[in-house]
Protein backbone atom coordinates (compact mmCIF):
# COMPACT_ATOMS: atom_id res chain seq x y z
CA UNK A 1 0.00 0.00 0.00
CA UNK A 2 1.70 3.73 -0.89
CA UNK A 3 0.35 6.41 0.80
CA UNK A 4 0.60 10.17 1.37
CA UNK A 5 -0.88 12.37 3.22
CA UNK A 6 -4.04 10.52 3.74
CA UNK A 7 -4.08 9.93 7.79
CA UNK A 8 -7.92 9.66 7.13
CA UNK A 9 -8.51 6.84 5.44
CA UNK A 10 -5.69 4.30 5.88
CA UNK A 11 -6.22 2.97 9.39
CA UNK A 12 -9.82 1.56 7.87
CA UNK A 13 -7.90 0.46 4.58
CA UNK A 14 -5.23 -1.33 6.94
CA UNK A 15 -8.15 -2.69 9.31
CA UNK A 16 -9.76 -4.23 6.01
CA UNK A 17 -6.50 -6.10 5.27
CA UNK A 18 -5.96 -7.58 8.94
CA UNK A 19 -9.59 -9.10 8.86
CA UNK A 20 -9.28 -10.69 5.52
CA UNK A 21 -10.74 -14.37 5.42
CA UNK A 22 -7.55 -15.66 3.58
CA UNK A 23 -6.21 -18.91 5.40
CA UNK A 24 -3.19 -18.86 4.08
CA UNK A 25 0.12 -16.20 5.64
CA UNK A 26 0.69 -12.50 4.76
CA UNK A 27 1.75 -9.42 5.56
CA UNK A 28 1.31 -6.23 5.03
CA UNK A 29 3.68 -3.27 3.50
CA UNK A 30 3.09 0.09 3.79
CA UNK A 31 5.34 2.44 1.91
CA UNK A 32 4.90 6.13 3.07
CA UNK A 33 5.61 9.31 1.35
CA UNK A 34 6.73 12.67 2.72
CA UNK A 35 3.85 13.11 4.62
CA UNK A 36 2.76 16.64 6.85
CA UNK A 37 -0.77 15.25 8.33
CA UNK A 38 1.10 12.21 10.67
CA UNK A 39 0.48 9.54 8.27
CA UNK A 40 3.83 8.46 8.84
CA UNK A 41 3.01 8.66 13.12
CA UNK A 42 0.15 6.59 12.63
CA UNK A 43 1.03 3.96 10.46
CA UNK A 44 4.10 3.60 12.64
CA UNK A 45 1.55 2.85 15.56
CA UNK A 46 -0.15 0.77 13.38
CA UNK A 47 2.91 -1.92 12.94
CA UNK A 48 3.66 -1.50 16.63
CA UNK A 49 0.45 -3.49 17.65
CA UNK A 50 0.84 -6.00 14.84
CA UNK A 51 4.17 -7.55 13.70
CA UNK A 52 2.73 -8.23 10.26
CA UNK A 53 2.33 -4.88 9.69
CA UNK A 54 6.10 -3.28 7.92
CA UNK A 55 6.72 0.41 7.35
CA UNK A 56 8.75 1.81 5.47
CA UNK A 57 9.80 5.37 3.77
CA UNK A 58 8.87 6.32 -0.03
CA UNK A 59 11.30 9.11 -0.06
CA UNK A 60 10.08 9.86 -3.98
CA UNK A 61 6.63 9.74 -2.33
CA UNK A 62 4.94 8.65 -6.05
CA UNK A 63 2.71 6.11 -6.47
CA UNK A 64 4.63 3.85 -8.70
CA UNK A 65 7.54 4.50 -6.39
CA UNK A 66 5.98 3.41 -3.31
CA UNK A 67 4.63 0.39 -4.87
CA UNK A 68 7.78 -0.68 -6.14
CA UNK A 69 8.88 -0.29 -3.02
CA UNK A 70 6.25 -2.27 -1.40
CA UNK A 71 7.22 -4.86 -3.53
CA UNK A 72 10.84 -5.32 -3.72
CA UNK A 73 10.58 -5.45 0.45
CA UNK A 74 7.69 -8.28 0.41
CA UNK A 75 8.38 -11.85 -0.54
CA UNK A 76 5.00 -13.92 -0.89
CA UNK A 77 4.31 -15.22 -4.25
CA UNK A 78 1.13 -13.35 -4.63
CA UNK A 79 0.87 -9.25 -4.25
CA UNK A 80 -2.63 -7.69 -3.66
CA UNK A 81 -2.56 -4.29 -4.78
CA UNK A 82 -4.42 -1.91 -1.95
CA UNK A 83 -5.16 2.06 -1.92
CA UNK A 84 -5.49 4.24 1.50
CA UNK A 85 -9.11 5.04 -0.14
CA UNK A 86 -10.25 1.59 -0.42
CA UNK A 87 -11.65 -1.11 1.86
CA UNK A 88 -11.36 -4.39 1.02
CA UNK A 89 -14.61 -6.91 1.69
CA UNK A 90 -13.20 -10.07 4.15
CA UNK A 91 -13.08 -12.72 1.19
CA UNK A 92 -11.36 -10.76 -1.10
CA UNK A 93 -8.08 -12.14 -0.73
CA UNK A 94 -9.76 -15.59 -0.69
CA UNK A 95 -11.39 -14.95 -4.04
CA UNK A 96 -8.75 -13.49 -6.14
CA UNK A 97 -6.27 -16.10 -5.66
CA UNK A 98 -8.81 -19.18 -5.97
CA UNK A 99 -9.94 -17.03 -9.53
CA UNK A 100 -6.26 -16.74 -10.34
CA UNK A 101 -5.56 -20.37 -9.64
CA UNK A 102 -8.82 -21.30 -11.60
CA UNK A 103 -8.15 -18.95 -14.72
CA UNK A 104 -4.19 -18.84 -14.51
CA UNK A 105 -4.20 -15.06 -14.76
CA UNK A 106 -1.30 -13.13 -13.96
CA UNK A 107 -3.36 -10.21 -12.51
CA UNK A 108 -7.22 -10.58 -10.67
CA UNK A 109 -9.09 -7.91 -9.88
CA UNK A 110 -12.89 -6.66 -9.71
CA UNK A 111 -14.90 -3.43 -9.01
CA UNK A 112 -14.23 -0.09 -7.81
CA UNK A 113 -17.28 0.63 -5.56
CA UNK A 114 -17.35 4.37 -5.03
CA UNK A 115 -19.16 5.02 -1.78
CA UNK A 116 -19.31 8.69 -0.16
CA UNK A 117 -20.25 9.30 3.63
CA UNK A 118 -21.09 13.14 2.67
CA UNK A 119 -23.62 14.19 0.12
CA UNK A 120 -20.54 15.72 -2.16
CA UNK A 121 -18.96 11.77 -2.09
CA UNK A 122 -21.95 10.56 -2.81
CA UNK A 123 -22.93 12.37 -5.73
CA UNK A 124 -19.06 11.57 -6.64
CA UNK A 125 -19.75 7.95 -5.83
CA UNK A 126 -22.74 8.19 -8.80
CA UNK A 127 -20.69 9.61 -11.02
CA UNK A 128 -18.30 7.06 -10.91
CA UNK A 129 -20.68 4.03 -11.45
CA UNK A 130 -22.57 5.60 -13.88
CA UNK A 131 -21.68 5.15 -18.01
CA UNK A 132 -21.74 8.58 -18.34
CA UNK A 133 -19.06 9.73 -15.61
CA UNK A 134 -15.69 7.90 -16.56
CA UNK A 135 -16.49 5.95 -19.31
CA UNK A 136 -17.99 2.96 -18.28
CA UNK A 137 -15.23 0.21 -17.97
CA UNK A 138 -15.88 -3.03 -16.27
CA UNK A 139 -14.56 -2.19 -13.26
CA UNK A 140 -16.78 1.11 -12.27
CA UNK A 141 -19.80 -0.26 -13.78
CA UNK A 142 -19.14 -3.66 -13.37
CA UNK A 143 -19.93 -6.43 -16.20
CA UNK A 144 -19.71 -10.35 -17.23
CA UNK A 145 -16.37 -12.10 -15.63
CA UNK A 146 -13.28 -12.40 -18.22
CA UNK A 147 -10.40 -11.32 -19.87
CA UNK A 148 -9.63 -7.37 -19.57
CA UNK A 149 -7.24 -4.59 -20.66
CA UNK A 150 -7.24 -3.51 -16.97
CA UNK A 151 -8.50 -3.67 -13.68
CA UNK A 152 -8.82 -1.61 -10.18
CA UNK A 153 -5.87 -2.26 -7.96
CA UNK A 154 -4.93 -5.99 -8.80
CA UNK A 155 -3.53 -9.19 -6.92
CA UNK A 156 -0.48 -10.07 -8.95
CA UNK A 157 1.05 -13.08 -9.49
CA UNK A 158 5.27 -11.99 -8.32
CA UNK A 159 6.54 -13.71 -11.21
CA UNK A 160 4.39 -11.68 -13.64
CA UNK A 161 5.67 -8.14 -12.06
CA UNK A 162 9.35 -9.83 -11.70
CA UNK A 163 8.81 -10.73 -16.03
CA UNK A 164 7.89 -7.11 -17.04
CA UNK A 165 10.03 -4.88 -14.40
CA UNK A 166 7.43 -4.16 -11.95
CA UNK A 167 5.66 -0.71 -12.54
CA UNK A 168 7.17 2.32 -14.74
CA UNK A 169 7.92 5.32 -11.89
CA UNK A 170 7.68 7.79 -14.40
CA UNK A 171 4.51 7.02 -15.55
CA UNK A 172 3.00 8.95 -12.26
CA UNK A 173 -1.34 7.81 -12.97
CA UNK A 174 -2.30 5.30 -15.03
CA UNK A 175 0.14 3.18 -14.07
CA UNK A 176 -1.95 0.07 -13.79
CA UNK A 177 -3.16 0.35 -17.36
CA UNK A 178 0.74 0.55 -18.57
CA UNK A 179 1.80 -2.68 -16.12
CA UNK A 180 -1.31 -4.21 -17.43
CA UNK A 181 -0.48 -3.26 -21.14
CA UNK A 182 3.04 -5.23 -20.37
CA UNK A 183 1.82 -8.31 -18.65
CA UNK A 184 -0.71 -8.69 -21.98
CA UNK A 185 2.31 -7.95 -24.37
CA UNK A 186 4.72 -10.88 -22.65
CA UNK A 187 1.94 -13.38 -22.90
CA UNK A 188 -0.03 -13.26 -19.37
CA UNK A 189 -3.86 -12.39 -18.61
CA UNK A 190 -5.10 -9.84 -17.10
CA UNK A 191 -9.10 -10.45 -15.66
CA UNK A 192 -11.88 -8.98 -14.35
CA UNK A 193 -14.59 -10.23 -12.12
CA UNK A 194 -17.23 -8.79 -10.46
CA UNK A 195 -17.42 -11.15 -7.83
CA UNK A 196 -14.34 -9.00 -5.88
CA UNK A 197 -15.90 -5.39 -5.39
CA UNK A 198 -13.61 -2.85 -3.23
CA UNK A 199 -14.91 0.03 -1.57
CA UNK A 200 -13.50 3.39 -2.25
CA UNK A 201 -13.92 6.83 -0.82
CA UNK A 202 -14.18 9.28 -3.70
CA UNK A 203 -12.48 13.03 -3.13
CA UNK A 204 -14.54 14.97 -0.17
CA UNK A 205 -14.75 18.40 -1.78
CA UNK A 206 -15.02 19.98 -5.92
CA UNK A 207 -11.31 21.08 -5.69
CA UNK A 208 -9.51 17.92 -4.51
CA UNK A 209 -12.07 16.25 -6.89
CA UNK A 210 -10.99 18.65 -9.85
CA UNK A 211 -6.84 18.08 -8.89
CA UNK A 212 -7.57 14.69 -9.18
CA UNK A 213 -9.11 14.34 -12.30
CA UNK A 214 -6.50 16.90 -14.30
CA UNK A 215 -3.74 15.10 -12.57
CA UNK A 216 -5.40 11.41 -13.64
CA UNK A 217 -6.13 13.14 -17.16
CA UNK A 218 -2.60 14.47 -17.66
CA UNK A 219 -1.36 11.10 -17.25
CA UNK A 220 -4.14 9.66 -19.42
CA UNK A 221 -3.09 12.01 -22.38
CA UNK A 222 0.65 10.98 -21.93
CA UNK A 223 -0.21 7.43 -22.44
CA UNK A 224 -2.18 8.33 -25.53
CA UNK A 225 0.72 9.92 -26.95
CA UNK A 226 3.35 6.78 -25.95
CA UNK A 227 0.72 4.26 -27.20
CA UNK A 228 -1.63 5.35 -29.68
CA UNK A 229 -2.41 1.95 -30.91
CA UNK A 230 -3.81 0.95 -27.30
CA UNK A 231 -5.62 4.10 -26.46
CA UNK A 232 -9.42 3.37 -26.97
CA UNK A 233 -12.27 5.52 -28.34
CA UNK A 234 -14.04 6.61 -25.27
CA UNK A 235 -10.75 7.98 -23.92
CA UNK A 236 -10.86 10.36 -26.44
CA UNK A 237 -14.15 11.61 -25.72
CA UNK A 238 -13.87 14.37 -23.04
CA UNK A 239 -11.01 15.84 -24.43
CA UNK A 240 -12.95 16.25 -27.95
CA UNK A 241 -15.77 17.42 -25.85
CA UNK A 242 -13.39 20.17 -23.80
CA UNK A 243 -12.12 21.49 -27.51
CA UNK A 244 -15.07 21.53 -29.01
CA UNK A 245 -16.57 23.13 -26.17
CA UNK A 246 -13.92 25.68 -25.78
CA UNK A 247 -14.00 26.61 -29.43
CA UNK A 248 -17.62 26.70 -29.65
CA UNK A 249 -17.53 29.62 -26.83
CA UNK A 250 -14.49 31.63 -28.59
CA UNK A 251 -16.55 31.38 -31.51
CA UNK A 252 -19.83 32.59 -30.00
CA UNK A 253 -18.52 35.83 -28.28
CA UNK A 254 -16.94 36.72 -31.65
CA UNK A 255 -20.31 36.31 -32.93
CA UNK A 256 -21.56 38.72 -30.17
CA UNK A 257 -19.11 41.13 -31.09
CA UNK A 258 -20.49 40.94 -34.98
CA UNK A 259 -23.71 41.44 -33.65
CA UNK A 260 -22.88 44.39 -31.60
CA UNK A 261 -20.47 45.77 -34.48
CA UNK A 262 -23.75 45.45 -37.08
CA UNK A 263 -22.37 42.57 -39.13
CA UNK A 264 -24.26 39.13 -39.77
CA UNK A 265 -23.59 37.41 -36.60
CA UNK A 266 -22.97 33.94 -38.28
CA UNK A 267 -20.21 32.65 -35.84
CA UNK A 268 -23.17 32.99 -32.83
CA UNK A 269 -23.76 29.05 -33.93
CA UNK A 270 -20.51 28.63 -32.21
CA UNK A 271 -22.73 28.56 -28.90
CA UNK A 272 -24.84 25.55 -30.13
CA UNK A 273 -21.72 23.33 -29.06
CA UNK A 274 -21.55 24.09 -25.59
CA UNK A 275 -25.33 24.24 -25.42
CA UNK A 276 -25.51 20.33 -26.79
CA UNK A 277 -23.24 19.63 -23.69
CA UNK A 278 -25.38 21.47 -21.13
CA UNK A 279 -28.22 19.65 -22.68
CA UNK A 280 -26.28 16.19 -22.37
CA UNK A 281 -25.34 16.90 -18.57
CA UNK A 282 -28.52 17.54 -17.69
CA UNK A 283 -30.06 14.36 -19.48
CA UNK A 284 -27.38 12.44 -17.11
CA UNK A 285 -28.88 14.28 -14.43
CA UNK A 286 -32.30 12.86 -15.45
CA UNK A 287 -31.48 9.42 -16.16
CA UNK A 288 -29.07 9.05 -13.20
CA UNK A 289 -29.74 11.21 -10.76
CA UNK A 290 -33.02 12.13 -10.38
CA UNK A 291 -34.75 11.61 -7.05
CA UNK A 292 -31.62 10.93 -5.53
CA UNK A 293 -30.34 13.34 -2.63
CA UNK A 294 -27.20 14.24 -4.04
CA UNK A 295 -28.96 15.33 -7.44
CA UNK A 296 -28.36 18.93 -7.28
CA UNK A 297 -24.50 18.18 -6.62
CA UNK A 298 -24.38 15.99 -9.54
CA UNK A 299 -24.76 18.67 -11.64
CA UNK A 300 -21.03 20.20 -10.59
CA UNK A 301 -19.75 17.29 -10.29
CA UNK A 302 -20.21 15.46 -13.82
CA UNK A 303 -18.96 18.55 -16.01
CA UNK A 304 -15.65 19.07 -12.93
CA UNK A 305 -15.05 15.50 -14.04
CA UNK A 306 -14.98 15.59 -17.44
CA UNK A 307 -13.57 19.52 -18.08
CA UNK A 308 -10.85 18.08 -15.15
CA UNK A 309 -10.09 15.17 -17.27
CA UNK A 310 -10.62 16.36 -20.82
CA UNK A 311 -8.52 19.26 -20.09
CA UNK A 312 -5.73 17.57 -18.49
CA UNK A 313 -5.73 14.91 -21.49
CA UNK A 314 -4.86 17.51 -24.04
CA UNK A 315 -2.12 18.87 -22.07
CA UNK A 316 -0.76 15.77 -21.20
CA UNK A 317 -1.03 14.88 -24.80
CA UNK A 318 0.55 18.05 -25.75
CA UNK A 319 3.54 16.53 -23.58
CA UNK A 320 3.15 18.99 -20.37
CA UNK A 321 2.88 16.80 -18.16
CA UNK A 322 5.89 16.79 -16.29
CA UNK A 323 5.60 20.25 -16.37
CA UNK A 324 2.28 20.58 -14.75
CA UNK A 325 1.82 17.27 -12.53
CA UNK A 326 3.72 17.85 -10.24
CA UNK A 327 1.00 20.46 -9.04
CA UNK A 328 -2.04 18.55 -9.03
CA UNK A 329 -1.48 15.33 -6.33
CA UNK A 330 0.39 11.91 -7.01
Amino acid sequence: MPVLNDVSNVRNAVDSILAQSYSGPFDITIAVGPSIDGTLELVEDLARTDDRIHVIVNEVGSTPSGLNLAIRASSHPVVVRVDAHSILPVDYTRIAVETMERTGADNVGGIMDARGTTPFERAVALAYTTKVGLGGSAFHVGGGEGPAETVYLGVFRRTALERVGLFDEDIKRGQDWELNLRIRESGGLIWFTPDLRVTYRPRANLSRLARQMLSTGLWRGELARRFPSATGIRYLIPPAMVVGVALGLILGLIGVVQAIAGATPWLLVGFVVPLVYALFVVAAYVVYARGARTRGRFLVVLPCIHVSWGTGFVLGYLSLTRNIAAHTGR
